[in-house]
């Protein structure tokens, strides 16, 4: 008998496990290339020390991962040499790594739409997608690299792993070989435990992904730390809707004024048609970038540019989550998404006071329209729980001829039955359109191809068809009895492909434009002050004279003079609050930086020089983020106090 029974197998499947540390280095390597443009990184030197940081996060990853295989390598057994027993190993071992470890490639192209590492609520995306299949199919065939780049580092991963063999040892079940065996399986079962909570301290909690932030210099360099795998896991059963008690209810209310009120402006009751554009980012839009002064800039919305000219704009406003869904929540029913989708959350099947709720109390028909297939990107559910009357998709259009054979129906022709269908509507009407086709894989129907400028990124002639599609739109409106008695917006959802370095600083990722117009030129001009989506449901109100109290956490953008402009949001794995000249970066217990305001890129951390301003930010973020969680968890997103 050996002196030490079993040795040789737990260097094998050491080895093994050594070997995913290092394909998940390839792995965050690739992801900085693929996205070096959006995080920066001053040195190789800074590169490694990151990687160094991220150990920690694919040791919970690797641990989590292969921890059935490691039980089953050191279980206290007398056959785990035994070829058949190796080869179960084996498949155990590659099922569960390549699975985690194909996440990552997902992120080397989603990051650039999310700048953030992908969630479980990104899993949950996708269940309301009917073409699954036809969405993979796309991503294969248009970022076919990435999948290569994939198979090869399997097919490479699986010869490394042959390279090292346990070989067979006929073992006798004798008492030393069955102690050594149990106490070297509680001491492995002890590492692991250790190795995914990060260490073996009883004052802190397993590491999560907040803690990646307190290695980098900017906040984008957290995505490097991380790893996406461990991003799922930390996040697949984790609620992050959860109350918190900051301050005594009155400063809260009397900081956010949650319950709002205005007579500002004559009772009426005018059509309200609210555009929400598909990744149609400020970036994109000339009218809104008049004072950025991005040398070589060029804009790909001649139209909205000359809408704008008459219209009532807001050049610094912001989306209030990353995702098509957090729009919606955001823009109709003034719900942010943080950390976690409102909509993904175990909250949102409860009653909400929203656009919906408060205009068809006054005698308004709603309606939303969504060129997909019913039921894409959840809005046909929430659509239900908002209470819209009327919901219209790729099944109501019915003529697959302007199927786009990927999301939906191009813009176009399904704008010109948003205008029909709307004219056959009983006035006053409410109604919603989710664009599509400014959305990857970023082609325009053959018909067009050639008319919008290819631009600097792949979305700019996409976003140029939609443009077009809104002046198509537009030029039929006008013919209309309803047009002049309406008041349009145009919003869009979030971001996307970024070719300006301005817009790749973290406080300018997903600013979007937006713009009231009138026919009647009531409301024109431009405001450069902060603004979000969550404003534009009680401007609305304000703008018709709704007189009764209703729940909003925005504000009106043109009367509001209780609450100052502000913008909230969350990303880099921390809470924005902008207001005033600061904004302050807040990381669920307290603030951990203040930026001046102009400070885009996060280049001076002035928290050391803290001053009556910021103290009052933080606090007004405080407020925020205790009533937000308040209400959503206890279903109280009404006027109800």
């Amino acid at each position: 008998m050996k002196k030490f029974p079993r040795i040789a197998e737990y260097k094998v499947m050491t080895y093994r496990l050594l070997l995913a540390y290092v394909f998940y280095f390839i792995a965050r390597i690739l992801f900085y290339v693929y996205n070096q443009s959006l995080i920066e990184v001053n040195s190789i030197i800074d590169f490694l020390k990151l990687c160094y940081h991220g150990l920690a996060f694919d040791t919970t990853t690797i641990l989590y991962t292969n921890a059935l295989f490691i039980i089953v390598s050191v279980f206290p057994v007398i056959i785990n040499t035994k070829k058949a027993y190796q080869k179960v190993l084996f498949y155990l071992y590659f099922t569960t790594n390549l699975l985690m470890y194909s996440a990552n490639f997902v992120d080397f192209i989603y990051y650039r739409y999310t700048f953030s590492r992908s969630t479980r609520a990104s899993l949950d995306s996708l269940e309301n997608e009917s073409n699954k299949m036809a969405l993979l199919f796309n991503f294969m065939l248009n970022f076919w690299h990435v999948f290569l780049l994939f198979f090869a580092l399997a097919y490479i991963w699986i010869l490394l792993y042959k390279k090292s063999k346990v070989k067979h040892v006929t073992e006798k079940p004798t008492f030393k070989y069955f102690a050594s065996s149990i106490a070297g399986f509680l001491l492995i079962i002890t590492l692991c435990v250790g190795g995914i909570r990060g260490d073996f301290k009883k004052s802190t909690r397993p590491i999560n992904m907040l803690d990646a932030s307190r290695y980098v210099q900017n906040a984008g360099q957290a995505d490097v730390v991380l790893n996406t795998p461990f991003a799922i896991i930390r996040t697949w059963n984790a609620n992050t809707f959860k109350k918190v008690n900051f301050l005594p209810k009155a400063t809260v209310d009397s900081l956010l004024v949650p319950i709002k009120q205005y007579k500002n402006n004559p009772k009426t009751k005018p059509n309200i048609v609210v555009f929400i554009l598909e990744s149609f980012a400020r970036e994109y839009n000339g009218a809104f970038n008049k004072g950025t002064k991005i040398p070589n800039y060029e804009g790909y919305t001649p139209f909205v540019d000359s809408l704008a000219q008459h219209s009532l704009i807001f050049t610094n406003a912001y989306a209030n989550g990353w995702k098509s869904i957090h729009g919606m929540s955001s823009v109709i029913a003034g719900i942010p998404s943080f950390k976690d989708a409102f909509t993904s959350s175990p909250y949102p099947k409860q009653k909400i006071e929203s656009l919906v709720s408060t205009l068809e109390n006054e005698g308004y028909n709603t309606s939303f329209f969504h060129g997909a297939p019913n039921g894409s990107m959840g809005f046909l559910g929430f659509s239900n729980i908002l209470g819209y009357d009327h919901y219209y998709g790729k099944n109501e259009y019915n003529n697959d001829a302007d199927f786009d054979g990927v999301w939906g129906i191009w813009d176009e022709p399904f704008f010109q039955f948003f205008n029909k269908t709307l004219t056959q509507k009983k006035e006053p009407f409410m109604a919603t359109l989710f664009s599509v086709s400014s959305h990857q894989p970023y082609k325009v129907p053959e018909k067009f191809e050639g008319k919008f400028p290819k631009g600097k990124v792949n979305i700019n002639q996409c976003i140029g068809y939609t443009d077009y599609a809104l002046k198509r739109f537009f030029a039929e409106a006008k013919k209309q009895s309803w047009y002049n008695n309406t008041i349009f917006v145009l919003v869009a959802d979030h971001g996307n492909t970024i070719a300006y370095d301005e817009y790749k600083k973290e406080f300018n990722k997903h600013t979007v434009p937006i713009l009231f117009f009138t026919p009647s030129g009531k409301y024109v001009g431009v405001n450069n002050d902060w603004a979000q989506q969550i404003d534009i449901y009680p401007t609305l109100l304000d703008m018709i004279g709704y007189e009764k109290p209703f729940r909003s956490w925005g504000r009106s953008l043109i009367s509001d003079k209780q609450v100052a402009p502000f913008v909230v949001k969350h990303s880099a794995n921390v809470y924005q609050f902008m207001s005033g000249n600061y904004i302050c970066t807040f990381d669920d217990k307290k603030a951990i930086g203040f930026y001046d305001k102009n400070d885009k890129g996060m280049k001076k951390n002035l928290i050391g020089q803290r001053n009556a301003e910021m103290d009052a930010l933080e606090l007004r973020c405080k407020a925020f983020i205790q009533d937000y969680m308040e209400r959503v968890v206890d279903k109280r997103l009404t006027t109800v106090k």
